[in-house]
């Protein structure tokens, strides 16, 4: 296999993650695969040979693509929002993705207004939890004035009137989750648990964990209800999950190769996890399109 083969696979491998960047960067889906292509063509024209993080590498330049697209747009009169149109007007089924999409139309709309590079900061960093250091160079400030950027747009998020993504603050609690149950910390599970936290799990999954199951491990059931159980349920599992974007918020999913086996959908409240659903049925899943974040 070629050099640019074996790249364009790697490529291939981070694409549904680069056209969620630019879904929401640009708010159009017609936009995002043009940009998400213009990508490509980038990344293979530099090639990758000394790339470290390959992701990383991959959503800075869609984020500079997007970044340049919304720069052009601004010079032109003309609005290219015909993937959002107003509710009660005739939507195309992409315009409907959109609506569905984890973000909404409606701060789709607030976006929209941001500054370019206002929009590039708060995007990457509050929901893909780039870090600043790496957003810095694409808009060619400094990491501290980057930072005041993503604030600077999550004000004007907040003042719209549509309560903000917190997005980071949700990865923080599900990445404290994941660690203490793969290292069978019972305390740490406890602590990031709600003391009501409500576990439901559908048949498909209760039936995956009873074949694999240790002796003497407690058994995953329909529904458990408080801390103590739920972190019985969890404690040193839950080894290959990774955090994941899940019906509009921070879960989870364990996704070996790319492919989503089961989802943990997650409802966070005041920093801690209130109730957990675990989802192992394909067509649910389909359904959810789970996003497995880096």
């Amino acid at each position: 296999m070629g050099d640019s083969e074996f790249l364009a696979r790697q490529f291939e491998q981070h694409r549904r993650r680069l056209k969620a960047v630019a879904l929401r960067m640009l708010g159009s889906h017609a936009e995002a695969e043009d940009a998400v292509q213009e990508a490509w063509m980038r990344v293979d024209r530099a090639g990758a040979d000394e790339v470290a993080n390959l992701g990383g590498w991959l959503t800075t330049i869609v984020g500079r693509v997007c970044l340049d697209m919304l720069r052009a747009r601004r010079s032109r009169p003309e609005h290219p929002a015909e993937d959002l149109p107003e509710r009660g007007e005739g939507r195309t089924p992409e315009a409907e993705a959109v609506m569905a999409d984890s973000v909404g139309l409606a701060l789709f709309v607030v976006l929209d207004a941001l500054d370019p590079a206002e929009r590039l900061a708060f995007v990457l960093h509050d929901m893909f939890a780039v870090p600043f250091d790496d957003i810095a160079p694409i808009v060619g400030r400094s990491s501290a004035a980057t930072r005041q950027l993503a604030s600077r747009a999550r004000r004007r998020v907040r003042s719209s009137g549509r309560p903000e993504p917190d997005l980071v603050a949700q990865r923080e609690v599900v990445d404290a989750f994941l660690r203490a149950a793969r290292e069978g910390d019972f305390e740490g599970l406890v602590a990031v648990l709600d003391p009501d936290v409500v576990l439901r799990a559908d048949q498909r999954a209760v039936d995956t964990a009873a074949r694999a199951r240790k002796a003497g491990a407690p058994a995953l059931t329909a529904e458990s209800r408080g801390a103590e159980l739920v972190a019985e349920a969890f404690q040193g599992g839950a080894k290959l999950a990774r955090p994941a974007l899940v019906a509009d918020a921070i879960g989870a999913a364990y996704a070996p190769r790319g492919k989503a086996h089961s989802v943990f959908v997650m409802t966070i409240r005041g920093g801690r996890i209130a109730e957990i659903e675990v989802i192992a049925d394909r067509d649910h899943i389909a359904e959810l399109d789970p996003l497995v974040l880096d």
